[in-house]
């Protein structure tokens, strides 16, 4: 989410004015425990390991006005910021941490992780199994994924910071490299790709008659009479044209940042936005709506986390083949759909071939026919066809098709992506795959390279 909570950089003002230094305590405190937790106990990473890298740089200067604690024997890590707010985040097995806000912590350990399937066979080729590829890749493509790893030149700071590329082409592994201390095990924290598994989601349980995605959304907020708001599709929710208010200009106090680390129920507080535009009218980029989603995904399991959690595993994860995924919740039992999902790079490799093969995996359909064309075509309000229905497009403006966000790349690519150049792109007309996962401290393709990466890698296995 670019540098979402570099604002936070408003604590160091904290003598301009006090309620929004308040709240960007709370959101710099929030912001660093439930982060530096996920990163300890979902992955593994070293606590001073996680503070470098994925939570000083966003924060900015006033990370020296953050302290930390990491609690092993509670499983849980503790933030304050400047002397003004406290934060504390848990860990449950199977979903991850959680901030605890308001809610009792009792309730919120009362979560048992529901049996897991078994784990795929380390000696069966991907995707049914874990095998690495089986020989080296075309020459082409290895230079290509070495430059992805090779920092550019540039100005001091600008790292890119590559974690994990994996190429899969026809439906085969061909490619997989991982920064040193990351390998196929290693889960990787998603950002906003987690809204591409959120529409995903959404598309089982409509294969299932759980829901229309054409229908009224059923948010209670929006159901009394003459509530505009109440004719919003799940659609229009998806495509990001809800017409919806929604800050998504990041910073300390902004919207996105408060829903996130603050509120105890993301979905609600999303939900609890104004109308600014018509349904329809006009596109703009929400994480609020990717949540207001999944709280009504949670509404199907009348907000029982271990029965949501069982059934995104049977219904999506496990049949994918996707064994090791953690999807986050806040405190009210939502999956944090717009940005916490954490899974191996070969998980999000099998991600992206679901949609590659129509969302049929080995033979089973987990989403409805068509729904993989539907998430890949842009939105008529989205500029220069850039988004489709939780997914980033290419097709280009309809003035104009050449001018799209990739030009060198085919008008058919689609893409889930989020901060730090977290990317799983989809190329259709090339039957290929492409995982690029980082930590890049700037913003800009120019800067993940995954453009050119993904241009060679369509030149050397489908020119």
């Amino acid at each position: 989410m670019k540098r979402i909570f570099i604002a936070v950089t408003l604590v160091v003002a904290v003598a301009a004015v006090a309620r929004p230094a308040r709240l960007a305590s709370r959101v710099g405190a929030g912001f660093a425990a439930r982060v530096l937790c996920g990163l300890v106990y979902n992955v593994g990473l070293e606590p001073e390991a996680a503070w470098h890298d994925y939570v000083r740089y966003p924060i900015g200067p006033a990370a020296a006005l953050i302290t930390t604690r990491v609690l092993r024997d509670e499983r849980a890590v503790e933030a304050r910021a400047a002397g003004i707010a406290h934060a504390r985040a848990i860990h449950r097995d199977g979903a991850g941490c959680v901030l605890v806000l308001d809610r009792e912590e009792a309730a919120l350990r009362s979560f048992a992780d529901p049996p897991h399937a078994a784990p795929l066979d380390s000696g069966v080729a991907w995707p049914a199994g874990n095998a690495p590829p089986t020989g080296p890749s075309p020459p082409a493509l290895a230079r290509a994924i070495e430059a992805a790893f090779a920092e550019p030149e540039g100005e001091p700071g600008r790292l890119r910071q590559t974690l994990a590329v994996l190429v899969a082409h026809r439906g085969r592994l061909v490619a997989e490299r991982y920064a040193p201390g990351i390998d196929e095990k290693t889960l990787l924290l998603s950002w906003s790709s987690a809204k591409s598994v959120v529409a995903a989601l959404v598309g089982v349980a409509e294969l299932e008659g759980r829901l229309d995605r054409t229908a009224p959304a059923p948010v209670p907020e929006w159901q009394e009479p003459g509530d505009p708001r109440g004719a919003i599709t799940l659609d229009q929710l998806l495509r990001m044209s809800s017409g919806l208010a929604f800050d998504e200009h990041y910073g300390a106090i902004n919207d996105v940042s408060r829903m996130l680390f603050t509120e105890a129920d993301t979905g609600a507080f999303a939900a609890r936005q104004s109308l600014a535009y018509e349904p329809d009218a006009h596109w703009s980029y929400s994480s609020g709506t990717s949540n207001i989603l999944a709280r009504v995904l949670r509404d199907e399991f009348d907000g029982e986390v271990g029965a949501m959690v069982v059934w995104s595993r049977e219904a999506l994860f496990d049949p994918a083949g996707m064994r090791g995924v953690v999807f986050e919740t806040d405190a009210s039992g939502s999956f944090i759909g717009s940005s916490l999902m954490y899974a191996t790079g070969r998980d999000w490799l099998r991600f992206g071939q679901l949609h590659l093969d129509d969302g049929v995996a080995f033979g089973r359909r987990l989403l409805p026919d068509g729904f993989a064309r539907y998430v890949g075509t842009p939105t008529p309000a989205a500029p220069e066809g850039r988004y489709g229905a939780g997914w980033w497009t290419n097709g280009g403006d309809p003035e104009d098709p050449a001018r799209r966000p990739w030009p060198t790349l085919p008008r058919d690519v689609y893409a889930a992506r989020g901060m730090s150049g977290q990317n799983v792109v989809i190329v259709p007309s090339a039957e290929l795959v492409v995982v690029r996962f980082g930590l890049a401290q700037a913003e800009g393709d120019a800067l993940h390279g995954i453009e050119p990466l993904v241009s060679a890698a369509i030149e050397a296995l489908a020119p």
